[in-house]
């Protein structure tokens, strides 16, 4: 397949967009920290929200999506689904808090937190560990999936395909900051969605699939539709791992970026850089809705067709002989379908691509150079740097970052592998990482050792084969290990020391049970603190109307596709009733 002159030129033209946008904004995105790496906290909440799902828009996301429908149906897909309860609650309950806090970074928080020199040790073992190990992890995931488009549409190496797609993104990320990949987001999401959309009606209507009717009623087809669990014939073995486990544990149990348990990484720092409390949490509403409700069903649909015109394994391998045997995988169906787009959509497609990887790695790099900058070289190397030293060496650090990245995706196979190698690391801490801002016996002990005792445990799984446990059993086995040895830690250390505590709670101000000891405590030696939230039901209703009105979004949609009117109907007036009550009940919660 080659691009023709106009698919160049559709290319050409949004990578020169966005080098501008970086070259644009780099004198006002150097002046300091801030500005390079929070866009000066002044940034509009629509285009933070935009710039959230924009960064989950990455080009591994339809290849995964693809893995998972082909691998088990579109029900599969609630492995991730799951994550919109995690979103809910980081919208309602974290943001808020997360722009109360006053931090630079995320992993700031932790000398907020806790206390000490094991506290100060934390917050740096906590920037390598996430900012350079766990962030290389997911960069080179999003890599490889660009290396796979590359193979199947260019007929490029994995060496090329890795030297073209991270040089442009590298440019305007280390020109522009936090703002120029925030601009760019804008029309690298709208390229992103136009293109997912157009090939997936393209698709469709090819006529080795002969439309949506016929697609949905093919025998290939009509077995993996269901975005429901059928309990009735569904057994236990598929229901467990693809249902009930990410619904049960996973959302809350497992640390994912873009889904924290109470919030993270880089959608920490879009909280951190809005105006205002209420932005804050109005941006992460805006992301989750458009992530679950707006995104997925072109991505599926498409995985749909695939399993029409590339039944199997063999029948990519045979229609793509040069690509690597280990990178043929179910993943690989997306951008194969993608073939068959005619010039001028090919190259708004492979745009599309271009972007989502742009926007997806632009982000990770300028985070986890954040977090490299303040919390290691400025905390421990260099207090004194000035803000022209930090904002050079947040663009070294970028550089460095994408190039572990590209080393690392070489070496890796597939989405999902990466999918589930991520999920085990963080798997246990997600509780802790909920509990830590509602209850004050948890200290700086109990996260090192979580965060020890999950990535321990993932390594033993992955050098030995799992122990002959299912995926979704090593999840469960690292979930229970890890939170028994930290609740275990947390309870036979010394707790926070008490002005730690009593600062964290006057900046902060959660509310609900768990400060109950330290505010008494505060009483009895005089210490006046800022009085505490006190909307936490109405919060906890937030999240419950949320999930339903973007759940019944999502399946609005399905319904409708699937040509079934009244399940369509019904879920829309649901989600119409859910969101008019929430709409109603925001003007309650306490936003600053």
């Amino acid at each position: 397949m080659e691009l023709t002159t106009i698919d160049w030129i559709i290319m050409a033209a949004f990578f020169a967009t966005s080098i501008g946008i970086g070259v644009a904004v780099s004198r006002r995105s150097g002046k300091d920290f801030k500005a390079f790496f929070l866009a000066g906290r002044n940034m509009p909440w629509w285009l933070l929200g935009v710039s959230m799902v924009a960064t989950t828009f990455s080009t591994d996301t339809p290849n995964l999506v693809a893995d998972i429908t082909r691998s088990h149906g579109v029900v599969g897909n609630w492995q991730w689904w799951a994550f919109l309860l995690t979103g809910m609650v980081t919208v309602f309950l974290y943001a808020k808090l997360w722009r109360r806090s006053g931090v630079l970074t995320d992993v700031e928080f932790y000398e907020l937190r806790y206390s000490g020199t094991l506290a100060a040790f934390l917050r740096g073992f906590r920037a390598a560990y996430l900012g350079i190990l766990f962030n290389v992890v997911i960069m080179a995931s999003v890599t490889l999936a660009a290396i796979k488009i590359g193979s199947v549409m260019m007929d490029w190496s994995p060496v090329q395909t890795v030297v073209v797609a991270a040089s442009v993104t590298l440019l305007y990320s280390v020109l522009g900051g936090l703002r120029g990949v925030v601009l760019t987001d804008i029309i690298q999401f709208t390229l992103a969605m136009a293109g997912s959309i157009a090939a997936a009606i393209y698709v469709i209507n090819l006529p080795e699939i002969g439309g949506l009717s016929a697609m949905l009623s093919h025998p290939n087809v009509s077995g993996k539709m269901s975005f429901l669990p059928d309990f009735s014939a569904m057994s236990m073995a598929d229901l467990v791992p693809i249902f009930v486990i990410p619904l049960a544990v996973q959302w809350w149990a497992t640390y994912y970026p873009g889904a924290e348990p109470g919030g993270g990484g880089y959608i920490a720092q879009r909280m951190l850089s809005t105006k205002t409390e209420r932005d804050a949490a109005t941006a992460t509403l805006a992301f989750n809705v458009m992530h679950y409700a707006l995104r997925p069903w072109p991505w599926i649909l498409v995985a749909l067709a695939s399993l029409i015109v590339f039944p199997d394994l063999a029948s990519i391998a045979e229609r793509f002989p040069n690509v690597p045997e280990n990178v043929v995988r179910n993943d690989l169906a997306y951008p194969a379908m993608l073939t068959y787009l005619p010039p001028g959509l090919l190259g708004l497609v492979v745009t599309a691509l271009a972007a989502a990887y742009m926007s997806t790695i632009s982000t990770q790099v300028n985070w986890g150079a954040s977090v490299i900058v303040n919390d290691i070289y400025k905390r421990f190397y260099k207090p004194d740097a000035s803000e022209h030293e930090l904002v050079w060496f947040g663009r070294i650090f970028t550089a460095l970052l994408l190039i572990l990245a590209c080393v690392l995706a070489l070496a890796m196979e597939n989405a999902l592998q990466a999918f589930n190698i991520i999920l085990q690391i963080g798997a246990g801490t997600g509780l802790l990482y909920i509990l830590r801002w509602f209850w004050w016996r948890i200290n700086a002990p109990a996260e090192l050792t979580a965060m020890i005792v999950s990535f321990g445990i993932a390594i033993l799984f992955a050098v030995t084969g799992g122990l002959g446990l299912e995926s979704w059993q090593q999840l469960l086995a690292g979930v229970g290990i890890t939170t028994v040895a930290w609740v275990t830690v947390a309870f036979t250390t010394s707790p926070t020391d008490s002005q730690t505590l009593y600062r964290f709670l006057d900046r902060v101000r959660p509310s609900g049970p768990g400060w109950d000891a330290v505010r008494a405590r505060a009483q009895e030696d005089g210490v006046v603190l800022s009085r505490s939230d006190g909307d936490f039901p109405q919060s906890l209703l937030a999240v419950v109307l949320g999930t339903v009105a973007i759940y019944a979004a999502m399946f609005t949609t399905g319904f409708f596709l699937y040509g079934r009117i009244t399940p369509a109907i019904v879920c829309a007036v649901l989600c119409a009733v859910s969101a008019t009550v929430l709409i109603r009940g925001w003007r309650k919660l306490s936003f600053r």
